[in-house]
Order: structure tokens, then C-alpha cells, then sequence
């Protein structure tokens, strides 16, 4: 879980608490999903993660494994 939030927190530098305000959250959305990048603000963001949670999870599963594995 921690893993999880850590990379959370890195993904939306500058944006803790907006994360749809961070450039690279919202490329990252955007190249994704095909969703434009300007467009996307609270109300599409939260429907973004609720819409995708499981592969979120999944992924960010995945990161904790690889950032584990790379660090022996």
C-alpha cells in the first residue's frame, strides 16, 4: 500500500491535492485513454479512476514489484 500512495504522490508533484491539475497525470490519462489533456478536470478525473480502477491497481501492483526488484 505504501508503494501505492508513494508513487501517487511523485505522479502528481506540485499537485498533492489536484492531481488533474498535473501535467504529467493528465499525459499520462491522456495518452491512456485518448482522452484530451485539457479537458480533463475533477468530475472526468474521478470518473477516469473509478471507470479504470482495477488496471490502476494492477499497475501500480506492478510498479511496487519492479521498484522491489530493483532495489536488491
Amino acid at each position: 500500500m505504501f508503494a501505492t500512495i508513494a508513487f501517487l504522490w511523485n505522479a502528481s508533484r506540485g499537485n498533492h491535492f489536484t492531481p488533474w491539475r498535473s501535467d504529467y497525470v493528465r499525459w499520462r490519462i491522456e495518452t491512456y485513454s485518448g482522452l484530451q489533456a485539457e479537458a480533463i478536470g475533477p468530475r472526468l478525473f474521478f470518473q477516469f479512476l473509478l471507470r479504470e480502477r482495477g488496471r490502476l491497481l494492477r499497475f501500480l501492483l506492478w510498479t511496487a514489484k519492479m521498484r522491489k526488484i530493483a532495489s536488491k
